[in-house]
């Protein structure tokens, strides 16, 4: 398994598996569609990043780092393939995003979920992130907020 850089090649990839989760428990929302048909225009050209972790050349896992307004980024659209779950993937995914805010300097790293996702919630935990008040969001399904300042 490697985690690589986002190339317009994987955003058939990254648009499945992102609609594979959020389908499972969630309606797909404008903003969802909004990034998910245009991940080049809409993350990476506005200075964000996107991961995406490949095993024997198949796209297993995604994750992206949207650049906000001070500075930070949002970790965003991240999932791992049904089938691998649990294996430890989500982890490393993790600390690609954490190492990637450090290579680039950002002041944080903040995200937006559901309190229903409970692994991902420990797994935030596990790596710094800290709760925030709630705020204003695109998503109506976003109920926790966190941060990991660096």
């Amino acid at each position: 398994m490697e985690i690589v850089e986002f190339e317009p090649r994987h955003a058939p990839a990254f648009k499945a598996l992102n609609e594979a989760w959020i389908g499972k428990d969630f309606a797909l929302e404008p903003k969802d569609r909004e990034v998910l048909d245009d991940p080049q225009g809409q993350i990476i050209a506005r200075g964000g990043r996107i991961f995406i972790a490949l095993q024997d050349g198949e796209a297993i896992g995604c994750v992206a780092l949207i650049r906000m307004a001070d500075g930070g980024y949002e970790v965003a659209k991240m999932t791992v393939s049904e089938r691998l779950r649990g294996a430890g993937l989500g982890r490393k995914l993790m600390a690609r995003c954490i190492e990637a805010g450090a290579e680039d300097g950002v002041p944080r790293l903040y995200l937006e979920t559901n309190s229903r996702l409970t692994p991902a919630l420990s797994l935030y935990r596990a790596t710094g992130f800290k709760a925030l008040a709630p705020t204003e969001t695109p998503y109506a399904r976003a109920d926790v907020f966190m941060e990991r300042r660096y």
